[in-house]
């Protein structure tokens, strides 16, 4: 009877079976994923360079938007070319970068081809001043919107209190285009209430009427506004979701998404001039 004898083998060897013994890790060789978006960022605005990526002769890179205003490398001052780096685009392609409203607290992170699309509707980008016919070309973030109206237009502004006011808007027969804008606070929001006097595209006189949040479009959601108009034995209403700080209130009147009447109808409604309207914020 044969006897098997098992025989320690000297450290580092082995006798062909798997080994349990694995390399050890080499910590920080690793990139994170702001490591490598670092790598893409401008010199010159430091926004971050997107594919296509056009390198100058050295290799070095600026974004799309700097580069038609530059006739040498801001890096090594050598000539720009042409030439695409495929490398560098194919490194771009596997980062998330983050958006460029990041500063005012947007937390997403895309790829390359879908960050154009994100920024362009992205809710924590500037808002324009939401007021009818503005030209002031204010700009600034939601918080700052009520500010921007109560320094600007505390005069022609009314503000008032309650899930169901009532707005009144005088002198409705003035001729030209004419606007009443008020600000309802309820429910911890600012809403504005946006009536416009204007002349629409077959030449005639209408009135247009719309509710909008000063929030994103995600908080306007949670909200439903209701506007009436009582007179006479007669009731006009409309109900819809109010629009966010940054859909235009043009844009809901070029689709008429609103509450649209003409002058015949608001005399229907209107007293000694005077149009009533009541605004009723609900929550869904």
């Amino acid at each position: 009877m044969s006897r098997q004898v098992e025989r320690d083998l000297p450290h580092g060897t082995s006798n062909g079976a798997p080994s349990s013994r694995r390399e050890p890790v080499l910590k920080g060789t690793t990139a994170s994923n702001s490591d490598l978006a670092s790598l893409f960022e401008c010199p010159v605005c430091f926004n971050y360079v997107l594919p296509p990526i056009l390198q100058c002769q050295n290799g070095h890179l600026v974004c799309s938007d700097c580069r038609p205003k530059l006739t040498r490398c801001p890096t090594c001052r050598g000539p720009l070319t042409s030439i695409r780096n495929l490398a560098m685009e194919k490194v771009a392609n596997s980062v998330l970068f983050p958006c460029k409203y990041a500063s005012a607290g947007c937390e997403i992170t895309m790829p390359p081809t879908g960050k154009a699309d994100h920024e362009e509707y992205c809710e924590f980008r500037p808002c324009c001043c939401p007021c009818p016919g503005a030209s002031c070309g204010w700009q600034g973030s939601t918080d700052a919107v009520l500010p921007h109206l109560m320094q600007h237009y505390d005069e022609s502004i009314i503000t008032l209190q309650g899930e169901v006011v009532v707005f009144l808007a005088v002198n409705i027969n003035h001729p030209g285009t004419l606007d009443w804008v008020m600000i309802q606070y309820c429910f911890g929001f600012h809403f504005i209430l946006f009536l416009e006097k204007l002349e629409s595209y077959d030449g005639h006189q209408k009135f247009f009427a719309v509710v909008q949040l000063i929030g994103t479009r995600e908080q306007a959601e949670n909200f439903t506004y209701r506007l009436e108009l009582n007179g006479n034995r007669r009731r006009l209403i409309w109900e819809a979701t109010p629009l966010s700080i940054h859909e235009r209130f043009a844009t809901a009147i070029m689709n008429s998404d609103c509450l649209v009447f003409d002058p015949g109808l608001a005399e229907l409604f209107a007293e000694d001039g005077n149009l009533s309207i009541d605004v009723t914020i609900s929550m869904c």
